[in-house]
């Protein structure tokens, strides 16, 4: 397999499994179809998708990396790390996962009450409607019934108005620590990546730099740089970030619909050639195409 910038990777991505709206045989085959050569299913605390997005890969003639994203409570603010090629029967993976699963209804169910109270009702049986699994109902869930309510335009206008911190809906959540992430990921024989960082905005640079240090002290080992969220602004900084920690680069999209994401599956700027790309640490981890195996 190709382990230069110039692979079409797209390694962060979302199905109905967690808070998208593809099965992950849609979204083997949009990605197939846009040119992706490695692809991993990254689905929110989850990996019940994985056995079906790898078959479907292969299928479709794709390599394929096995993935997660873990929500991880870092200085108070949620942060994403995303786990590649792990083994997803390791016993300590799956229990930390379920861990971080547990919690998510009576949150959901704190958010209907907060949103009943400013006049959107019954949002937690409306949000149900939008949600694959029922163990990962999300502020995502949220957004989409209260559009199709009428409330907001988009899903953006949403988190703008109801969702974000300070906000009517919005209900605060531990989840993991960044320690127990990256240890989950790598006993399982996987790589943690720091997801999308350009999103956390309320952290300023002493909290970033502390998220990077710590991350690194823990033993993680990559950061995504081209990412659907990021500005070109966005991948000259963190490609300048991912050098100072020596980390790896990640690129993906973060595609969660082909309504409601910015930037579609393998449709990416590829990776600054300076950089050392995540995927040439895991050659041993992806699962090729039978017939290029």
């Amino acid at each position: 397999m190709n382990s230069t910038c110039l692979l079409n990777a797209d390694l962060h991505c979302h199905s109905i499994v967690s808070d998208g709206t593809l099965s992950p045989e849609d979204l083997a085959a949009r990605a197939s179809a846009n040119g992706v050569e490695l692809w991993a299913l990254t689905d929110h605390d989850e990996i019940g998708g994985i056995a079906r997005a790898r078959a479907a890969a292969h299928a479709a003639g794709m390599a394929f990396l096995s993935g997660v994203e873990v929500s991880v409570t870092f200085a108070g603010e949620t942060v994403h790390i995303v786990g590649l090629g792990f083994d997803e029967n390791d016993p300590g993976l799956r229990r930390g996962l379920e861990s971080t699963r547990g919690g998510r209804e009576g949150r959901a169910r704190e958010m209907a009450a907060e949103l009943a109270r400013v006049g959107i009702h019954g949002a937690f049986e409306g949000a149900l409607k939008y949600v694959g699994n029922p163990d990962l109902i999300s502020r995502t869930h949220f957004a989409r019934y209260i559009v199709e309510v009428g409330a907001c335009g988009d899903t953006a206008e949403v988190f703008r108005k109801y969702l974000a911190d300070g906000k009517p809906g919005f209900v605060p959540h531990r989840w993991a620590t960044l320690g127990d992430a990256v240890r989950w990921i790598r006993e399982a024989g996987g790589v943690a990546v720091i997801a999308h960082p350009g999103r956390y905005h309320r952290f300023d640079a002493t909290k970033e730099y502390a998220l990077f240090s710590e991350f690194r002290e823990h033993g993680g080992q990559g950061v995504e740089v081209v990412t659907g969220s990021h500005t070109a602004a966005e991948y000259v900084k963190y490609a300048d970030m991912a050098i100072e920690f020596g980390l790896a680069a990640s690129r993906g999209s973060d595609f969660h619909s082909p309504a409601e994401s910015r930037t579609d599956l393998g449709r990416l700027p590829m990776l600054p050639g300076k950089l050392t790309p995540v995927w040439s640490l895991l050659q041993e981890r992806v699962a090729l195409p039978p017939q290029a195996a």
